[in-house]
């Protein structure tokens, strides 16, 4: 017998342990590689973790509920014996504690799930001659799998293929791009050859480490077929309609049509999220359940859960769905949900409550403005940054101050090193860097600003990772982050901030580069503006924005001489802050130091 032993994976450089929330498989199950064994968890992500080998399932040495170092063996398979020679009544029987039986049989349903489609998969579909004769493409098969983006990320979803079956691939040429809630990126090809079957559709979110798609490493362009199209053929004859009779004498849901009146009416489909507003985790088979019930992501989050920790549990929705059956008929409305601490509900909608619907039709939008006009669907990132900027303005009680800084000496000493410093540093000298720096020295006296708001806690960061804002052209703004900004002088700075805008506008960020920001720089006067009220980025507290530099004639005081007018570089500076716990006083002081910080660079000074 060929013993694997199955290990507590590392999830991140600070993670040492982690918890067993549900086993999938049991003893005497024949799992695939990379099969989900289990799901875990930790303070930080929820995971599944896959099989190393194909084998079967000899032993669970953790119970669920149990905590164990990175590092210990959980498990043990046999990847010589079948399935069908282990003998379920000799395995060790995996018992739950009381409280987590709904665990187990949320685990034991997902497993039946995956035997169904085992037998199913296991009937071979019919093929005519003429596939079954079709020679299959020359060369290796290479698998293309959803990348690992992060250590708290473990699924993405195919935003778009930028390759067809049977279509030529560079090694490194992109072959589709996937987005998550962060961040849309690039997959390159991991092989040169052809692109022989996609595994994966647009729209659909899989796992990290799913395989999205096949390569032949050797085949020439041309040699794969694309798959024949859904359509019917016109020649072929086509079945005769059904008699009116047979029709049924409700259309099916979604299509418009008003439900019968003793037909108990859904709530409108919103989006179930793995994890909700609480922090709460939804199991797969949960968020299905919830999906073919029409219930809604904030009448999951008013559950109490029986699972460990409060999870909600298979029997906790279907008891919830037995009551909702047996209350009288009443107006469709969300379920009211407990407050939270430290936020007003009436003002405060849970992450996720926010969403773009489609709107009106574009023949609707004509007769409503006549034909001159162009309607643009809203992309991606588009939806993203409005649900993000509405619940932040809805959680945070926004006021913007506002100051002027003299930059004179700022600019004479961009112009007289930026040269030099393009060549011995190879990005450019922009002024960005300048204004991280001073931001992160009025951090440092001002470390209310560098915090968050956890219901009614305040929690102050002791490092500064300062998020940039990027314009990506048309489609909008990220804020890569810059960690550590505080450990760096201005040369650092400007190849930090360099290499993250770069890697933005190419849709090369992983998105943890997007995630644990502490303030928000963002450059307005790059694009023109002298000034702007920005939306604080959450869960910070505060976002400061700089204006364009301009000439100006301003009164300046002559050495004792009295007053003159002088020709200075002038700048507006705007501080957006959270008025729940950043007062007026405080973000004029922040302010004032940003501006002295400014104003003491000089042409001679010596930051290189």
């Amino acid at each position: 017998m060929a013993q694997v032993d199955v290990e507590m994976p590392k999830m991140g450089e600070s993670i040492t342990e982690g918890t067993v929330i549900a086993w999938h498989k049991q003893p005497g199950d024949e799992v695939e590689q990379d099969e989900i064994l289990l799901e875990i968890g930790t303070d930080k992500v929820d995971t599944e973790v896959p099989s190393p080998k194909g084998g079967v399932l000899t032993e669970t040495l953790v119970e669920e509920g149990d905590t164990v170092e990175v590092g210990t063996i959980i498990a043990t398979l046999d990847t010589d014996t079948a399935a069908a020679e282990v003998d379920a009544d000799d395995a060790p029987p995996a018992e739950a504690p009381a409280d987590d039986e709904a665990a187990a049989d949320e685990a034991a349903d997902d497993a039946s799930d995956a035997d169904a489609e085992d037998d199913a998969e296991a009937t071979p579909p019919e093929t005519n001659s003429e596939e079954a004769a079709s020679p299959a493409p020359s060369g290796d098969e290479v698998e293309v799998v959803m990348p690992k983006m992060g250590e708290s990320i473990t699924e993405g979803t195919v935003v778009a293929w930028y390759k067809d079956i049977g279509e030529a691939v560079a090694i490194d040429e992109t072959i589709l791009e996937i987005g998550t809630d962060k961040v849309d990126t690039e997959v390159p090809s991991p092989a040169e050859g052809v692109l022989t079957e996609k595994l994966v559709e647009e729209g659909e979110t899989v796992e990290v480490g799913t395989v999205v798609a096949l390569l032949a490493s050797e085949a020439e362009a041309g040699s794969v077929e694309p798959p024949a199209s859904d359509e019917p053929d016109a020649t072929q004859e086509t079945a005769p309609e059904a008699d009116e009779a047979e029709l049924p004498s409700t259309p099916p849901s979604g299509d418009g049509a008003v439900p019968d009146a003793d037909e108990p009416q859904r709530a409108p489909e919103e989006t179930i999220t793995r994890r909700g507003d609480d922090g709460r985790f939804y199991s797969p088979l949960v968020r299905s359940i919830a999906k073919e019930e029409g219930l809604r992501m904030s009448e999951l989050e008013s559950l109490e859960g029986s699972g460990r920790g409060g999870r909600v549990t298979k029997e906790d929705v279907l008891a919830y769905l037995d009551e909702r059956e047996e209350a009288p008929a009443a107006p469709t409305s969300a379920p009211e949900r407990p407050p939270r601490p430290g936020r007003s509900d009436e003002a405060t909608p849970a992450r996720g409550d926010y969403t773009v619907d489609e709107g009106p039709s574009d023949e609707e939008l004509r007769q409503q403005y006549g034909d001159r006009i162009e309607v643009q669907p809203m992309d991606r990132m588009r939806k993203m940054t409005a649900e993000h900027m509405v619940r932040s303005k809805a959680t945070s009680a926004h006021v913007t101050s506002f100051a002027e800084a003299d930059v004179t000496g700022l600019v004479q000493l961009r112009e007289a090193n930026k040269e030099a410093f393009r060549e011995r540093e190879g990005v450019k000298l922009t002024y960005t860097p300048f204004f991280v720096k001073a931001a992160v020295e009025a951090l440092r006296e001002h470390p209310l600003l560098n915090a968050s708001v956890e219901g009614d806690k305040i929690v102050i960061k002791h490092d500064f990772h300062v998020g940039i804002a990027v314009a990506i052209g048309n489609k909008g703004l990220l804020a890569p982050v810059i960690r550590n900004a505080g450990d760096y002088n201005v040369s650092g700075l400007a190849r930090k901030a360099a290499n993250v805008a770069e890697r933005a506008r190419n849709k090369e960020l992983q998105p943890d580069e997007l995630q644990g920001g502490t303030f928000t720089v963002t450059n307005i006067g790059s694009l023109g503006s002298l000034m702007g009220t920005p939306i604080i980025n959450q869960p910070q507290v505060g976002i400061l924005a700089t204006g364009a530099i301009q000439k100006r004639p301003v009164v300046v005081e002559n050495d004792g001489l009295g007053d003159a007018i002088s020709v200075r570089h002038m700048m507006y500076l705007s501080l957006s802050y959270d008025h729940r716990i950043i007062d007026g006083a405080m973000g004029s002081s922040f302010l004032q130091r940003v501006v002295t910080e400014l104003e003491s660079f000089s042409a001679d000074a010596d930051l290189f």
